[in-house]
């Protein structure tokens, strides 16, 4: 039997994931390694520039047009690729868009008497 996803060359998607997959925290360390190592297979079948070379891979154009649930790790990882691409990241930063206020208007001064 052939071996499924066989790639000329690994998968790096440094526009979207610049710092690597596993290390943008958005992908586990074997689904970063499944990425690199399979990645460019799997994009070239999507796109429909490699003709499946077995049964699995077949099963994974499917699922790539929609047509079948993703069962298997490359299905699952490459699935979950697609997804983040099109998820927009939030960015949290200490500074909000408001103005700081001077002071003058956060807190009031009372007086007490201390007997």
């Amino acid at each position: 039997m052939q071996q499924s996803f066989v790639a000329t060359r690994r998968f790096f998607d440094d526009r979207n994931f610049p710092r690597g997959f596993t290390r943008s925290g958005r992908f586990t360390l074997a689904e970063g390694n499944l990425l690199e190592k399979h990645g460019f297979a799997m994009q070239q079948l999507e796109q429909g520039a490699r003709e499946p070379a077995n049964e699995e891979e077949q099963r994974f154009i499917l699922v790539c047009r929609g047509e079948a649930e993703a069962s298997s790790a490359f299905e699952k990882t490459w699935v979950k690729y697609k997804q983040r691409l099109n998820e927009k990241r939030k960015f949290h930063t200490v500074f909000g868009k408001k103005r700081i206020a001077d002071g003058a208007d956060d807190f009031s001064y009372v007086e007490t008497d201390s007997d």
